[in-house]
């Protein structure tokens, strides 16, 4: 095993791909931290998918085993260290993912779900916007403090961080960024 090699896994949200700010950033950054980075580009989920909680759980099912398929020759013993970082519906499969393999590893959750916290997190950190119709403030406040995840909030946002005022989302992509970086261990700006 080589403990100087480290991964990170993006697991995206239904309509949340790789390529949108939160993860697309967060990928450019590790790597620019040496990490190798793997977008895990699940699709094909049902329509109208937002308050349906059977439609939900089957786009998890869905995601988790493209996962499956996306990731089947990762050798993760040869990994020092594992990130996984989830976003909205990703974060649920990266929950389930982590656990079905018995993966130890650190998770960035982007605007989780509900359901992201029937997994058991250990070293993670959440961020969730206050105007999230995906999942309400009080119930992410509270899971967090359940498991003692840091939950870093802004205020007036939506399910993909964004208030609508495009120098206030700038400011708060950089701001979360940041805590990004700090969490994987590099105290840089």
């Amino acid at each position: 095993m080589n403990n100087e090699k480290k991964i990170a896994c993006l697991f995206p949200g239904i309509g949340y791909t790789c390529d949108k700010p939160l993860l697309y950033y967060s990928g450019k950054l590790l790597k620019g931290m040496g990490w190798e980075t793997v977008p895990v580009p699940y699709s094909g989920f049902p329509e109208k998918v937002k308050g349906d909680s059977e439609k939900m759980r089957l786009s998890a099912e869905m995601a988790l085993e493209q996962s499956e398929e996306i990731l089947r020759e990762i050798e993760w013993d040869r990994y020092g260290e594992i990130l996984f970082i989830g976003k909205s519906v990703g974060t649920v499969v990266c929950g389930a993912y982590a656990e079905k393999h018995g993966i130890d590893c650190r998770r960035i959750l982007f605007t989780p779900v509900e359901a992201t916290f029937g997994f058991i997190y250990g070293n993670a950190i959440a961020f969730h916007g206050t105007s999230d119709p995906w999942a309400e403030t009080g119930v992410i406040r509270e899971c967090c403090r359940k498991q003692g995840i840091p939950l870093y909030e802004t205020e007036g946002a939506n399910h993909s961080l964004e208030t609508g005022d495009v120098e206030k989302d700038i400011k708060e992509l950089r701001k979360v960024m940041k805590i990004v970086r700090e969490f994987v261990g590099d105290k840089k700006v």
